[in-house]
């Protein structure tokens, strides 16, 4: 049977993310395999266009990995018929406008997180998607790593018991970018200008929201300090410039079930732990350490009793009382959700549960977290009505 054909409109895949896990990882991935598998026996293949603003840049992305179709000119893109779907993972601030412009052709929609810099612009983008009745979905990658999955698993087999607490580190050191120093920045200037709709509160937050929501427990308050450790950074073309927005956020939430989480995000920490995001669960019954891959548990049989002495080494080896847990067969964490979003699409599922009302979720919390920093007091977190 041959494949059933979807097209896609790919904008901002010029940039690490979006070429990395959403072109190669992603819809390049599915395509090597023959598609999405759908349940009457048909694959759903799709049929990528890539849209940017640097026609070289474009063009020699789309050359370097066989894709026949790119262009500049993304209004023309969007009125093909032959594109049901438009994706972005271009910055934040141009997201909402181009969400519109979307919605308005009668396109479907899948992106990037954050999906706008501010609650009320989100929640404008669900009503427009809503009302327009086109499908929609959010990137919320974490959900579907190793690790996460793993930490669900032991959730749902009741090993942590009554869960008491989440702690979250995240983050590793971000090069200033400085010519005289030979360190190329890692990720992009605007990431570090407020005016440009940076910040690591607005971008990880949204991250934390829908870990902690689907793993732990709905978020009900939290109380965020945010901060710019690293004043001046260099951009892409070596000039020094401010930086305005915060590169780091310590931030505590109370969970639903009076579950306490506290997440320090930070780009200007130095790693030395397993993994760049790290979360340790504790439960009455037991706890675990996961990465994005690997998790290590502890029951409370095996958890050891050390007895407070400064006066002689630590004789207990703490790391050594941790059991790791085996590795299972898991896809790529941003391939998986494009997977469930196109069967979405093909028409497998009539809700999908990541969407656009869970994206403005998202900047719910980091618009709390930017406004908690600024009072410097905890903040409830209300419920949003769709």
């Amino acid at each position: 049977m041959a494949p059933k054909r979807i097209g896609i409109i790919m904008h901002g895949v010029t940039g690490r993310m979006g070429m990395n896990q959403h072109l190669v990882r992603s819809i390049l991935a599915i395509r090597r395999q023959g598609g999405v598998a759908l349940k009457d026996g048909t694959r759903l293949m799709p049929d990528p266009v890539l849209i940017g603003r640097n026609p070289d840049k474009i063009r020699a992305l789309a050359a370097e990995h066989g894709v026949a179709r790119w262009g500049t000119d993304l209004g023309q893109a969007l009125q093909s018929e032959a594109d049901s779907v438009f994706f972005d993972a271009a910055s934040t601030q141009l997201r909402p406008g181009l969400l519109k412009q979307a919605i308005a052709a009668g396109k479907h929609l899948y992106c990037e997180k954050p999906v706008s810099t501010t609650l009320a612009e989100a929640m404008d983008l669900y009503q427009a998607a809503k009302k327009a009745k086109v499908k929609h979905g959010v990137v919320q990658d974490k959900l579907w790593l190793p690790g996460m999955l793993k930490l669900a698993k032991l959730r749902d087999q009741g090993f942590f018991g009554r869960i008491l607490s989440v702690r979250g580190e995240f983050g590793y050191w971000v090069f200033e970018g400085d010519p005289a120093r030979n360190r190329p920045a890692q990720r992009p200037s605007w990431n570090y200008r407020k005016q440009d709709g940076g910040g690591i509160i607005l971008d990880m937050l949204c991250h934390w929201r829908y870990l902690l929501d689907n793993l732990f427990g709905e978020v009900e308050a939290l109380s965020c300090l945010g901060a710019t450790h690293i004043p001046q950074r260099w951009d892409e073309a070596g000039k020094r410039y401010r930086a305005t927005a915060d590169d780091a956020a310590y931030a505590s939430f109370r969970l639903k079930g009076n579950v306490i989480a506290h997440f320090n995000s930070s780009w200007t920490v130095r790693v030395r732990r397993d993994e760049l995001l790290t979360l340790q669960v504790d439960g009455t019954e037991g706890s675990a350490v996961a990465g994005l891959r690997g998790c290590r548990i502890q029951s409370y049989a095996d958890t050891p009793k050390p007895v407070w002495n400064p006066d002689i080494p630590q004789p207990i080896d703490f790391y050594a009382g941790w059991k790791e847990l085996p590795e299972e067969d898991t896809d790529n964490a941003f391939k998986a959700q494009w997977e469930l979003f196109l069967r979405h699409v093909a028409g497998e599922s009539k809700t999908f549960r990541w969407g656009l009302l869970e994206g403005a979720k998202g900047v719910q919390l980091a618009e709390l977290g930017l406004k908690s920093w600024k009072q410097r007091k905890w903040l409830d977190v209300p419920k949003i009505k769709p």
